[in-house]
């Protein structure tokens, strides 16, 4: 009794049952299924006398029939260790360090076993980890884990996985389980809701009840997380080829104030509702079709109804449409930036794309032509494109655009709206006076 309470307050949750090794037969994950890289890895680690497994995604992936974007390899070498055993290593990291061991055209992602040192580990105020930089047997190393399915090892010489907190149960039965106290692993790690969303939403499976229940309590713990977690957490998300199914969930979960906090007020909006629901997805489409996807067309996306709307409010206040779009523009991506660290190379191309919105308006003159030798053109034009079949402007505009960009010289002049404006007197320039002839006086 004495044992179950301080394992209770400690977090740990249930005692884990007696570590699994099983055989290929039962798995199926065989070592043609690992990439070459990965394989390289683990037998310079095992020839030199370590342990070295594939873990993680990679080993939960190739059990549900996905093939893994990426291969992570946990050891029981140290990072100045592993680096000298590679032709290709770069030490990386300041919480932890990891070794990257480059193969070809593959990085793979090499760790070190870390212990569970949730005690001793510096921690905030809300019980976030700070700094947790203690290594490990492998047992500890899976209990550091986050979910049961995320705590699996593939040897790649044996061909075993290596299962301690019953993941492969977890998986047979598509149920995402915490590993431990949930409430406790999420305050020490707030962006494990967060991940716990995605891998849901992406993998289809049910949040377990005890994983699930903390969330919608603990979610303004996402204030505390540091702006550029939440961005590479966020951008995990909208590229992971289910964006929709995610985004709808982190709703559902109560968590989207914390990351995006003006997407309730967007979708709330049924033009806006619209609008975001096609770009995810277009995006969630091209990235299963291996096309390649813009983040910043996405952000642009996401925030377009709300820079809209701001516009809107300051011309109903007298300032001028261009004026106050760039306006607008500040002010939404000042409030998200707060929350989410979206770099300045992405804003830059979201105010491009944002700014040349009104200018597909102009076709009259030489406007369309200028239009078109914009570097940006092509990705303004796919998000006007996106606005049309959202029901947001004409789509008569749109088609005007498609057939102009393509036609000839010819077409193109015929193509364009008379300017039909009040046309802008020229000012006449004085005739400058003639200079006085020699003899004269003023």
């Amino acid at each position: 009794m004495i044992k179950r309470l301080i394992r209770k307050v400690l977090g740990l949750g249930a005692k884990p049952s007696k570590v699994q090794r099983v055989p290929v037969a039962r798995h199926h994950i065989q070592r043609t299924h690992i990439s070459a890289a990965a394989l390289r890895t683990c037998e310079v680690l095992q020839a030199e006398g370590y342990s070295a497994y594939v873990v993680g995604g990679a080993v939960r992936d190739l059990l549900l029939g996905v093939t893994p974007k990426d291969y992570d390899v946990a050891t029981d070498a140290r990072p100045e260790q592993v680096k000298p055993l590679f032709r290709r290593a770069l030490l990386i990291g300041r919480r932890f360090r990891i070794v990257h061991v480059v193969i070809g055209q593959e990085t793979i992602e090499v760790s070190t076993f870390r212990a569970d040192d949730t005690q001793g580990a510096e921690k905030d105020a809300h019980g976030r980890v700070l700094r947790d930089n203690v290594f490990g047997t492998q047992e500890q190393d899976a209990r550091r884990r986050d979910f049961s399915v995320n705590a699996l090892y593939y040897d790649p010489n044996t061909e075993e996985v290596i299962d301690f907190h019953g993941g492969l149960a977890d998986l047979k039965k598509r149920t995402l389980r915490m590993i431990g106290a949930a409430e406790t692993r999420y305050r020490e790690d707030p962006v494990r809701m967060l991940r716990a969303v995605r891998l849901a939403a992406k993998l289809g499976l049910r949040i377990d009840a005890s994983t699930r229940a903390p969330i919608r309590k603990l979610a303004g713990l996402l204030e505390n997380v540091p702006p550029a977690r939440l961005f590479d957490e966020m951008l995990k998300l909208l590229m992971s080829g289910h964006a929709n199914a995610c985004l709808q969930q982190l709703r559902a979960e109560g968590l989207s104030e914390g990351v995006l906090p003006l997407l309730d007020v967007i979708l709330e909006q049924p033009l806006g509702e619209r609008f975001v629901t096609l770009a995810l997805a277009q995006t969630d489409e091209r990235i299963k079709t291996d096309r390649p996807v813009s983040p910043a067309f996405l952000f642009a996306a996401l925030l377009w109804h709300e820079v809209l709307a701001a516009s809107k409010a300051r011309e109903a206040r007298d300032e001028r449409p261009i004026p106050a779009l760039e306006a607008a523009m500040d002010e939404v991506l000042d409030t998200q930036c707060e929350k989410l660290a979206i770099t300045r190379k992405l804003t830059a191309t979201m105010r491009e794309v944002w700014g040349m919105q009104p200018r597909f308006e102009q076709r009259t003159g030489q406007r369309p032509w200028r239009l078109l030798e914009s570097p940006r053109f092509r990705m303004a034009y796919d998000f006007l494109a996106l606005r049309a079949a959202s029901g947001e402007v004409p789509e008569t505009l749109e088609a005007w655009w498609r057939s102009f960009q393509f036609a000839d010289l010819d077409t193109q002049k015929a193509m364009l709206v008379p300017d039909t404006g009040p046309r802008k007197r020229r000012r006449r320039r004085k005739k400058p006076s003639a200079a006085p002839t020699a003899g004269t006086t003023e």
